[in-house]
């Protein structure tokens, strides 16, 4: 079975633009050879996800309303990390920033693409141990609840349905395992 991209672009048009994504249509040839188009949007950042464990397997997860679902989340700490910077200095800034914390050990987890059916956005997910708390200063744009729990009761809250956001979900999933392994 082949891997190359069966896709054919006869023409794109930039439909919307802003500071952080692309929408852009396609005019394609499915892998078929029948015509028809593609949306993708282009994210100009990629995603962090944070997800700090103490000695005694405490996490910290945050709450807010987001506007696209209409919904209130809880999640991990995450942010936006510029393509040309290092990745681990966008953890640092995001952790410190929505939960007041820094940490002296990161450690990458999970890559990931997040909605690949339609976007490009890509995600970088790190376990943050070695904790200091200290004070939160979050984004104009951010309303948030932060929350110290045991890291067992955001593995149940992904089991629940409580937890539906997908870097959340991977990063809760993945340390639960490494848990289990020892790895720990």
């Amino acid at each position: 079975m082949s891997t190359d991209n069966p896709w054919k672009v006869l023409s794109s048009q930039k439909i919307y633009d802003n500071n952080w994504i692309t929408l852009t249509e396609y005019q394609v040839l499915n892998p078929a050879g029948g015509p028809g188009i593609y949306g993708e949007v282009h994210f100009k950042n990629f995603a962090i996800g944070i997800l700090p464990l103490d000695e005694e397997l405490n996490t910290w997860l945050v709450g807010q309303f987001r506007f696209p679902t209409k919904t209130y989340s809880w999640e991990i700490i995450e942010g936006g990390g510029a393509l040309n910077a290092d990745p681990i200095e966008s953890a640092k800034r995001e952790l410190a920033e929505e939960s007041g914390l820094t940490a002296q050990h990161f450690t990458e987890i999970q890559r990931m693409h997040l909605s690949n059916s339609v976007s490009d956005e890509f995600a970088i997910v790190y376990l943050a141990q070695g904790l200091t708390e200290g004070a939160s200063s979050p984004e104009d744009t951010e309303q948030l609840v932060i929350k110290k729990m045991p890291f067992e009761d955001a593995y149940q809250m992904v089991l629940n349905g409580e937890i539906t956001d997908s870097i959340s979900v991977a990063a809760i999933l993945k340390t639960k395992i490494l848990i289990q392994e020892g790895k720990i």
